[in-house]
């Protein structure tokens, strides 16, 4: 195992499995993004701007990322499948001090239900993590209403550990989550 806890930052890297890659955003993403957070599923889960616009989209794929990772709070990827924008997925809330960090994604409307894209973009970022730069544990955080999403928790190897009371805010108010880790044990045979 290599361990990277003596820097902060996240290195930018390139992750692919099994044909799912996680690369940064570019550009060409964006009106993929607009598509994809403009969708009513996803609205619903997450706080996102309503209107969603272009120009969040541009500030989402070529500056949130960078501003992420350089503050040491994690790292954002755009997740690739079939060679189209299948959704997007981050670290956040990393601790180095206590080895910890939470995962969290989308999918783009076309990828839901398709092969499995997130389950295997979560399972790569968070082995990542606690393999390759010395996490000890990775959070995942699925509203209890949001079934598609525990779904990909539980098939990614995330164990449930119980559900958090009023621990979200939606455009709806504030909801229940399940709460979901992984630790670095779980990943040995």
């Amino acid at each position: 195992m290599t361990s990277r806890t003596d820097s902060p930052v996240l290195p930018d890297v390139v992750l692919d499995s099994r044909g799912v890659i996680l690369r940064p955003f570019t550009e060409a993403d964006v009106d993929d993004v607009v598509v994809a957070a403009t969708d009513e599923l996803t609205q619903q889960w997450l706080p996102l701007p309503r209107p969603y616009t272009r120009d969040h989209a541009r500030w989402f794929c070529l500056e949130f990322p960078e501003a992420r990772r350089s503050s040491g709070n994690g790292l954002v990827r755009a997740v690739e499948a079939e060679g189209r924008l299948a959704g997007a997925i981050d670290l956040k809330r990393t601790d180095r001090s206590t080895g910890t960090t939470e995962i969290g994604y989308w999918s783009a409307p076309w990828a839901r239900g398709r092969g499995g894209f997130m389950t295997t973009a979560a399972r790569c970022l968070a082995e990542w993590a606690l393999r390759e730069e010395g996490l000890e544990r990775v959070v995942l955080m699925a509203a209890t209403g949001n079934v598609a999403s525990q779904r990909v928790a539980e098939k990614a190897g995330f164990r449930r550990e119980g559900v958090a009371r009023s621990a979200c805010v939606t455009h709806d108010g504030r909801v229940d989550v399940v709460v979901y880790s992984l630790i670095r044990a779980d990943l040995e045979p």
